[in-house]
């Protein structure tokens, strides 16, 4: 047998030495026993274990006078290390009969001979290996009583929790909060604890006399039943639902049921184990939050949870159903909540409820509030478009005899909005705001009635609204930009100046013109700081022309100011700033007010206006003539220019000229001069128009005979043509 090369790594020993040998023997010895080892060491590890079991073998092999019975630890201390595996004392055997005298042979202080050590080996193997039987029979006897022990133990604690358990199951069955009963497989009853003879009645005879399928209730799942016959079966080992029973005096007791089914010691289907929950109270009680989260508290109405949900199961019905909505809001409630107070306001409330009630009785007919002053009526059926109609005239009628609240008499009137169609195409939300914006369009109207929805108002209205909450990101974004369109002098033909006319660049719609989004803008107060925009950059746009334009004289920059802005605490101190810090003269600017605007104004809404005029700032009153006001009011406006509305010039276009415009035009050009205003006249499309309005004496006018609203730099290609 070949003598396996020393491994590196022992510092402590030289190869040859005789630690180096040694441990050469005791690696050799892990690697024949290790795999046989039922060890948690690793291989290194069990070497290191191994090591002074050798050195105590190379002590016996030298000893003298020569013993071997201590070789009898070595063997025991195999049994220890879990080495019991006799091929493990086999391998021992091999190794010490041929490596023991070979590794440790010279070991000792003088060299053994080869027959004394052979010998010696010899006795040593023999004494290992009784020392090795000696303490594995030891170990097994141990392990055997230990055994004995346990299983006689585990018996007696078998028998005790036997006892235990009985007695607890029938502390539990008696005592439970619970129903417990016990029925065999053919539904016999066979024993019920207190808790589930309370449950129905009191007397254990009247459970007792029932069979566990006689309990059938109207209102049992489908699936009960036949989960109760596959348990009973042996198909299904519990099942578990909500059921109703029938007490003995007629009231019903709804329960959490489950099921268990029980087998016998071989498997084989034996009874069937009820437990019961009463949870009567738990569904009186849901039953009542139910109520109350999908009804409103005030009206008794269903509110809008439950308005939504009927909503949808009429719009997914099956095809054929139809289905028509009236959406009602009242009108001018918010004055009578204001001048009355809320509680009357509620009263009047409950009232209008009760009379839409009275209106929706017909089947697949219901009404709800959805908050406020807000309700809605629906019908089902094949012939809502019809049906609908009528009940939307019914509300209208209910709501027509007047309701006394606090000794008073109010007049209820309402506008509806009303979305009729099939199911199966629109959501629930898509249809309600159909409905809404509908209401509004029917307010809009004068209210007291209602309107049909129309797919392309709708389209409009989304569309409104999508700008509306899109305007103040489009600022940000730099999505605005100004035209201007010159104003001209009629005298002569030279351009006077221009006015800035905003415009909106929308990534979906395209260029927008101010009609489309100054409403809006007004309506959200983002008309401010989109003002203040339009008055920076065309002011420095004005600046710019007159350093292009020294020689011509100044060129006015005409810019609208809205209700709003008229309004801000700021709109001196922003105009002053944004002159100041571009440099333009204040005669440059032109603001524009509308006539309507201006309406009844008092001295703290012209203070603002009065201001700038005194400053230089030209006032001029735009549309002039629509708002019907006084004529006299001019003398208190501070404006110095007035802007004739496109009305009264359009009866000029055609030949010869309508002379009653004529005759207006000229009354009013004469008044204003007499008050020293220039008047500028909107929408001269022609040349004829221009020479009529000329003739009657206006000074300036705008309109597309003398150019379109454009980019900035075509005012400068005017000035340029009016140069030459």
């Amino acid at each position: 047998m070949s003598i396996p090369a020393q491994a590196s790594g022992e510092p402590d020993a030289e190869p040859d030495g005789p630690e180096g040998r040694l441990r050469r023997f005791a690696r050799i010895w892990s690697r024949a026993i290790f795999p046989l080892t039922a060890t948690s060491l690793t291989r290194p590890e069990f070497e290191q274990h191994l090591l002074p079991l050798a050195r105590e073998l190379n002590g016996i092999l030298h000893a003298h006078p020569f013993d071997a019975s201590p070789a009898q630890r070595v063997g025991a201390a195999l049994v220890e290390a879990h080495c019991t595996d006799p091929d493990a004392l086999s391998s021992t055997l091999g190794v010490v009969d041929s490596y023991l005298v070979l590794y440790c042979g010279g070991n000792g202080p003088g060299t053994l001979s080869t027959e004394d050590g052979r010998a010696r080996c010899a006795r040593i193997q023999h004494t290992l290996a009784a020392g090795f039987t000696a303490a594995l029979r030891e170990r097994t006897l141990t392990e055997q009583e230990a055994i004995a022990r346990s299983a006689l133990t585990a018996r007696s604690h078998a028998e005790q929790a036997l006892h235990a358990t009985e007695a607890r199951f029938r502390a539990v069955f008696k005592d439970a909060a619970i129903g417990i009963g016990i029925a065999d497989l053919d539904g016999n009853i066979l024993e019920i604890n207190d808790t589930l003879t309370r449950m129905f009645g009191g007397l254990e005879h009247h459970v007792r006399s029932h069979k566990v399928n006689e309990w059938v209730h109207p209102e049992d799942s489908p699936q009960v039943w036949r989960y109760y016959d596959e348990l009973v079966r042996g198909e299904r080992e519990h099942y578990r639902t909500e059921k109703a029973y029938y007490r003995n005096d007629g009231t019903v007791l709804w329960t959490n049921l489950t099921v268990s089914l029980l087998r016998d010691s071989e498997g084989n289907p034996q009874y069937q184990l009820a437990l019961i929950e009463d949870t009567t109270e738990r569904r009186l009680l849901n039953l009542r939050l139910r109520y109350e989260a999908t009804h409103d508290a005030l009206t008794g109405l269903p509110n809008r949870t439950l308005f939504f949900e009927r909503l949808e199961k009429a719009l997914t019905a099956k095809h054929g159903v139809r289905f028509g909505l009236c959406y009602l809001d009242l009108d001018g409630f918010k004055a009578i909540n204001d001048s009355l107070g809320h509680a009357a306001g509620d009263r009047l409330l409950v009232e209008v409820a009760d009379r839409l009630q009275s209106c929706a009785t017909a089947p697949g007919e219901m009404v709800a509030r959805l908050g406020g002053d807000e309700f809605v009526a629906l019908t089902t059926g094949p012939g809502t478009a019809e049906e609908v109609h009528e009940l939307a005239g019914r509300i209208l009628n209910a709501l027509a005899t007047p309701i006394r609240i606090d000794g008073r008499e109010l007049t209820v009137r309402g506008s509806i909005g009303i979305v009729e169609g099939p199911s199966g195409e629109r959501g629930a939300a898509e249809v309600l705001r159909s409905a809404d914006i509908t209401m509004y369009r029917a307010k809009a109207a004068g209210g007291n009635r209602f309107q049909l929805a129309d797919a392309e108002a709708d389209a409009r209205a989304i569309t409104r609204h999508g700008l509306t909450t899109s305007l103040p990101a489009a600022l940000d974004r730099g999505e605005f930009f100004i035209e201007y369109q010159p104003l001209v002098h009629l005298g002569d033909g030279t351009v006077h100046g221009a006015e800035a006319l905003v415009r909106w660049c929308h990534p979906q719609h395209g260029v927008l013109g101010p009609d489309r989004f100054i409403p809006l803008a007004e309506h959200t107060g983002l008309i401010v700081p989109l003002g203040r925009w339009v008055l920076e950059e065309s002011v420095r746009q004005a600046n710019f022309w007159q350093e292009r334009h020294s020689d011509g004289g100044p060129l006015r920059i005409n810019v609208n100011l809205s209700p709003t802005q008229l309004h801000h605490p700021r709109l001196v101190a922003e105009t002053v700033d944004v002159l100041e810090r571009s440099g333009l003269e204040p005669g440059a600017l032109c603001l524009e007010v509308t006539e309507s605007a201006l309406i009844g104004a008092d001295d703290d809404l012209l203070k603002p206006l009065c201001q700038l005029a005194e400053m230089g700032v030209d006032i001029a009153l735009d549309d002039f003539g629509t708002g019907y006001s006084n004529l006299a009011n001019l003398r208190r406006l501070p404006v110095s220019v007035l802007k004739l509305d496109r009305s009264f010039t359009r009866g000029m276009q055609q030949h010869p000229a309508d002379p009653v415009d004529l005759k207006i035009v000229e009354g009013i050009v004469s008044l204003a001069h007499s008050l020293e205003l220039a008047v500028t006249v909107e929408g001269v499309e022609t040349g004829a128009q221009a020479e009529q309005l000329r003739a009657l004496g206006c000074d300036t006018a705008q309109g597309w005979y003398y150019a379109r609203p454009g980019a900035p730099d075509r005012i400068h290609s005017l000035l340029l043509a009016d140069a030459v």
